[in-house]
């Protein structure tokens, strides 16, 4: 089925989602505090099932059925797919961004464990985060390794000694990790993290191993950020927290291929995340060219105005078919994954900047007061055109990909 083609019922489940967002999940987000895990939100959405299509494989969620949260299917236990994901994350982000960042963060949190964890991992871990019960976290980036995540430097030093840290894994040994992670999403309250930290000598991707480490475990701290960010970011801190081979998540020494297949899955639905915002304030933004009365008439009257609003139209409509294109050729298992998820990112993520920065120029000082649509979407906007690679990052890989 063509991208550009939602059939009925996937639309009608977007519909519902959006609903549950405003309905169900908003009233959550706006009593929740800031910089803090919003415990009640993250159970609820555990309740409606959608952390459980999130997370895909191996996670069964409640039944859906015609008129639930949890249509079109009756239950999620194969591997998620990429659009249903991108759907899932644009609906919620037009109703409550909180709500939308909270189930990202899940899903990002714990799949490499739904990609790669052991049975025994998973039996301990996946339902409980599928369930909201407990929240996870990926800590990949470090103070001089963010968009460059093959430069990471958390060391995983083999116990007991040894010349190679895989070898020792291997041979059924453990590892002491030292070092810090930071600008962590849900750091330092998550209950779960997926670490990825170097065992094998040298730099670049070879030699990084993904481990599974309970927020509890000896010798790991943290603290918060002050960030311009409704939820948690922090740093950790690792003195010599240990962990074995039971806590590998894959292979050891193939943890770098692990976070890029998390990432893969996750970067088109950023894009998702990004037009969902994009639509809430081109919508605002229409309602109040419509209403505002100046200059004899109404806003909407003025071509300077309708112009600005038919261009960034177009521009979301274009940002959101490239999105579900990149997620169907993802679901395909395409080659070319990584250039068209790239590509999705980066126009969906400019886009929406584009589209909150021109539906505040409509509606003047209004839209800065604490507590307005576009003030909340003023802010939130900004920080996917940074994270799970920047702008710039996409760039480079697309035109890696052209060369190629």
């Amino acid at each position: 089925m063509p991208a550009f083609a939602l059939d009925t019922e996937q639309l009608t489940w977007c519909a519902e989602v959006r609903e549950l967002g405003a309905e169900r999940l908003r009233p959550l987000a706006e009593a929740g505090a800031p910089g803090r895990v919003n415990r009640e939100l993250v159970a609820a959405l555990g309740e409606l099932g959608l952390l459980a299509r999130v997370l895909g494989s191996g996670v069964t969620g409640p039944p859906g059925s015609p008129g639930t949260a949890g249509s079109p299917e009756p239950s999620v236990a194969g591997p998620v797919r990429a659009l249903d994901l991108c759907l899932l994350r644009e609906s919620l982000a037009y109703a409550c961004t909180e709500a939308e960042t909270a189930l990202a963060l899940q899903g990002l949190g714990a799949g490499p464990l739904a990609q790669a964890g052991t049975e025994r991992q998973r039996d301990r871990w996946l339902g409980e985060v599928a369930s909201g019960r407990a929240v996870a976290a990926f800590a990949l980036s470090e103070p001089e390794a963010g968009s460059d995540a093959a430069a990471l430097t958390l060391a995983a030093t083999p116990e007991g000694g040894g010349d190679r840290s895989g070898d020792v894994g291997r041979g059924g040994g453990g590892w002491r990790l030292d070092g810090t992670k930071t600008w962590i999403s849900n750091a330092p309250y998550a209950d779960v993290y997926s670490v990825f930290a170097r065992t094998g000598g040298g730099a670049g991707a070879r030699g990084i191993t993904a481990f599974l480490v309970p927020g509890d475990r000896p010798g790991l701290t943290g603290e918060p950020l002050d960030m311009l960010s409704p939820h948690p970011i922090g740093t950790l801190r690792f003195d010599g927290v240990r962990v074995g081979p039971e806590d590998v998540l894959g292979e050891v020494d193939g943890g770098f291929g692990v976070a890029m297949r998390t990432l893969n899955l996750f970067r088109p639905s950023v894009g998702a995340f990004a037009v969902g915002m994009a639509q809430a304030a081109l919508d605002a933004a229409l309602g109040h060219a419509a209403r505002r009365r100046a200059f004899g008439g109404t806003l909407r009257d003025l071509q300077s105005v309708s112009h600005q609003l038919a261009e960034t139209a177009t521009r979301v409509e274009a940002a959101r078919l490239l999105v579900y294109a990149a997620a169907e050729a993802y679901d395909r298992g395409d080659p070319d994954i990584a250039k068209r998820a790239a590509m999705a990112k980066l126009l969906a993520t400019e886009t929406a900047q584009a589209a909150v920065d021109t539906a505040v120029q409509i509606h003047g000082a209004a839209a800065l007061q604490r507590g307005h649509l576009l003030e909340h979407l003023y802010r939130e906007v900004r920080a996917p055109r940074i994270y799970e690679g920047a702008s710039e990052v996409q760039r480079s890989v697309i035109a890696k990909e052209l060369y190629r």
